[in-house]
């Protein structure tokens, strides 16, 4: 696949982004939700009517359940965005995909490092997030750490 040159790249804005964001956590969501329900049937339902187990069955599930979700997330925005697609569902909607800075294909250690970027970008008000609005490539916070770009194509 031909990397895209730096003049031809139409940057994906903050508004765009953060939409498509929000389509990933129903894709995400939504699923999850019956998953942990399910989980929590495995954890609890056992010690149902035993109040002395249940506080511990309550931090256990609630330990499974953020752990699973915490992986089943990483896995998702990793695998789909260094696919062959670039991009997550979400922006899949709207066209765009994230690229490094040939315009090429992430890789899955530079798309890890963004995932786990965000949340610096995340930490301060989202203020790494909200500079996408502001700066001349669109970039958040997470993609100037992982050398990214979010591109429409």
């Amino acid at each position: 696949m031909r990397n895209m040159a730096i003049a031809e790249r139409k940057y994906a804005g903050f508004w765009i982004r953060f939409v498509a964001s929000l389509i990933d956590g129903f894709v995400l969501g939504i699923p999850l939700f019956f998953i942990q329900m399910f989980i929590n049937l495995l954890i609890l339902v056992p010690v149902m009517g035993n109040e002395s187990q249940m506080a511990a069955a309550n931090i256990t599930a609630v330990f499974v359940n953020g752990l699973f979700s915490m992986i089943a997330t990483i896995i998702y925005y990793v695998l789909m965005e260094s696919s062959k697609k670039q991009a997550t569902i979400g922006k899949m909607v709207f066209g765009i995909k994230v690229v490094d800075e040939n315009g090429g294909r992430i890789s899955v250690g530079r798309a890890i490092g963004r995932y786990f970027s965000k949340y610096l970008s995340g930490m301060i008000f989202y203020v790494g997030y909200i500079m996408a609005a502001f700066t001349k490539e669109k970039r958040a916070l997470h993609d100037f750490i992982a050398k990214t770009y979010v591109v429409k194509n």
